[in-house]
């Protein structure tokens, strides 16, 4: 069996079928064994795993030694049918599509899912939503993204990388960084380093408040993030007014002063409910 995860093993089968790495659909192959055995130590491979974006399938062909019922996404058509041969004897489907147009629900019914995600980092965002929004309700999404983005969803209040990004996360989930991955781990070597963060959903979201009003005011906060919160709110026409505002936030127990950026999950929720 050709070792898909190595670099040896992707020239070998790109070599056989004729393959090369489509820029425009943000190809990269994972080629480090390591990184590889991190990924599958944290996703606790369960009986079954969707897999979006499998490529040549070294992710594929790991999650199966590891014991999974592997139901893979892939959007190049060219792909499909050699992952289809490579893995004719084992328990694994691959459909031909693009994730953000399915409906997951409807196409899985299996409990427990866990999600493997390889993507690029141009729909990494899109596709991670989509999938916690979906209503499939998986265990957990383990997804291979761009370093800098790994940073903002586990960032903290007060740093520079937290933002809207890490508390529509944390709305949804706990997330946990598996492994850094620079780009010698690729092949062809993108331009920025990876990261694999593992987001274990929650049973429910993490607050209980009006969604869209939360949101509202987390996008108005970190959309003028050198403005204090009440300047940002009263810009966007939320709340009745800066005096309002102040006696708002002072109810919160938040310095009317205080920038968006200080504020954790619960503050913004506290605040959503008072406004």
């Amino acid at each position: 069996m050709i070792n898909l995860a190595s670099a040896s093993g992707v020239k070998e089968i790109m070599s056989r079928y004729g393959l090369q790495a489509k820029k425009k659909l943000g190809q990269h192959f994972l080629v480090d064994g390591h990184v590889l055995s991190k990924i599958i130590s944290g996703v606790g491979v369960g009986d079954f795993v969707l897999e979006i974006g499998p490529g040549i399938g070294g992710m594929t062909q790991a999650l199966l030694s590891a014991g999974a019922k592997v139901f893979a996404v892939e959007l190049d058509k060219q792909l499909v049918p050699i992952l289809e041969e490579m893995f004719a004897d084992e328990d694994f489907t691959v459909v031909q599509g693009d994730i953000l147009r399915m409906d997951l629900k409807g196409l899985i019914t299996a409990p427990n899912v866990k999600v493997v995600a390889n993507l690029p980092y141009y729909i990494t965002t899109p596709v991670i939503f989509h999938l916690l929004e979906s209503g499939l309700n998986p265990d957990s999404i383990t997804v291979m993204i761009q370093k800098e983005v790994a940073q903002r969803m586990n960032a903290k209040p007060g740093t520079k990388d937290y933002g809207s990004l890490t508390l529509a996360v944390q709305y949804y989930a706990d997330t946990e960084l598996i492994a850094n991955v620079p780009v010698n781990c690729f092949m062809p070597r993108p331009g920025v380093d990876s990261a694999v963060v593992r987001l274990k959903l929650l049973p429910s979201p993490r607050v209980d408040t009006d969604k869209e009003l939360l949101f509202k005011i987390i996008h108005a906060a970190f959309g003028k993030r050198r403005k204090t919160l009440i300047n940002a709110l009263d810009s966007e026409g939320i709340g009745e007014g800066k005096a309002a505002l102040v006696e708002s936030l002072e109810k919160c127990g938040i310095n009317p002063k205080a920038r968006g950026e200080i504020l954790d999950i619960y503050q913004f929720a506290k605040l959503a409910e008072i406004l």
